[in-house]
């Protein structure tokens, strides 16, 4: 199946609220794009951090559209501010932390958009407006119970390395 062109416009997104201050806006989710691309713009407070994680179907980029982001991905350590981005190949451990001051925002996607299924899930799931419950400060943790990082490519294989 082709997929049609589509357009998200500000305010139409599905929006899930990870944590306090943390939320993810789908602006395209793998049924509008033929599973060829899945994104999303994630807004993030000062110490919000990812565990060493995987995708072993998907590759993940991440554009920074304000604050300043540390990543790892391998074995190389990168920080950067707006207009940065960054590649995160399938099967390389990776993780990011937001390290500015103010609140940041990220434009991320995942291509093919398997990886991206475990957050169009995550809305169904938790719905549009209801906050995931954090355990042990793991944002990801709601989403290991439900066992849906697994079923879309998902490793986690260590915790936040900053």
């Amino acid at each position: 199946m082709k997929p049609e062109s589509f357009a998200t416009l500000p305010g139409q997104e599905p929006v899930w609220n990870m944590a306090p201050g943390r939320k993810v806006a789908l602006k395209l989710q793998n049924q509008q794009t033929g599973q060829n691309v899945m994104a999303f713009e994630e807004v993030a407070p000062r110490g919000t951090a990812t565990p060493l994680h995987l995708h072993h179907d998907s590759d993940e980029v991440m554009y920074i559209l304000s604050g300043q982001f540390s990543f790892k991905v391998g074995d190389q350590t990168i920080s950067g501010g707006p207009g940065t981005c960054v590649f995160m190949p399938r099967g390389v451990p990776h993780a990011w932390k937001y390290v500015g001051d103010e609140t940041g925002r990220a434009f991320i996607c995942y291509t093919p958009g398997e990886a991206g299924k475990a957050f169009e899930e995550a809305v169904t799931l938790q719905g549009a407006t209801t906050p995931a419950i954090s355990v042990d400060d793991n944002p990801f943790a709601p989403l290991r119970d439900a066992e849906i990082l697994d079923r879309h490519g998902w490793e986690l294989v260590g915790p936040p390395p900053f």
